[in-house]
């Protein structure tokens, strides 16, 4: 691994990039405290969680406009009920021009009711668990998500982790692109081992900072690239 850039170097280099400080300020966005994330309901957290699946590699906003059709079929995403749902209803679902019709996605719903469900019974609830989960480690969270969900790998789990107000970075492209060029990573994106370079990279920077990790990704990006945050 090559010598760290310094977060001030890259926040300068930013700021130069976006019109000055406010200018980069202004596309910042803060993270829920724990307290208020542990607020959420169980299924107000899996509706978004199905909402980024079916975002994923689709366009943003037909799912968007979509999702109040989606939120009527499953039952306000109440884990419970959509546990309830037979396999010839969910295949009903998926065959249903009101939604979109990809049978893999809309399983991955009910199997994320199961994860919530179990996990709720474990933790209390889906919210809190997510709520006391500490961010030098929320790789490993994005790890949970992936093994034990589905469809909730890459960065889906963490989309989904930012849309919930979680603090977390994106491995967007051009984050991606800055940590090759810097030699800042030695595996793979996707490997265990890659992931915790790159979270160590992220806890020396928030340490430096003491910024979000949701903010210091948004800063990374804006510093290079096509600045995709």
């Amino acid at each position: 691994m090559s010598q760290l850039e310094s977060f001030s170097s890259i926040y300068q280099r930013a700021s130069e990039r976006k019109g000055g400080d406010e200018s980069l300020e202004s596309l910042l966005t803060s993270s829920l405290t724990p307290d208020e994330i542990g607020q959420y309901k169980d299924a107000e957290l899996l509706s978004e969680m199905s909402k980024k699946v079916f975002q994923s590699g689709f366009i943003w906003r037909i799912v968007e406009n979509k999702w109040s059709a989606y939120e009527a079929a499953f039952f306000g995403f109440e884990p419970h009920k959509v546990l309830m749902l037979s396999p010839e209803q969910l295949q009903e679902r998926a065959s249903d021009p009101n939604l979109i019709r990809h049978m893999k996605k809309t399983m991955a719903i009910y199997d994320n009711a199961l994860m919530t469900h179990d996990i709720a019974r474990e933790h209390g609830s889906l919210a809190e668990y997510i709520a006391n989960w500490p961010s030098e480690e929320i790789t490993e969270l994005w790890a949970v998500l992936k093994r034990r969900g589905t469809r909730l790998g890459g960065n889906t789990g963490p989309y989904f982790l930012r849309a919930i107000g979680k603090d977390t970075f994106l491995l967007t492209g051009d984050v991606q692109g800055y940590l090759t060029s810097h030699k800042l990573v030695d595996f793979g994106f996707s490997s265990k081992s890659g992931l915790k370079q790159v979270q160590g990279v992220f806890n020396t920077w928030q340490q430096q900072s003491g910024r979000s990790l949701a903010d210091i990704s948004r800063v990374l990006a804006c510093s290079v690239g096509d600045s995709r945050i």
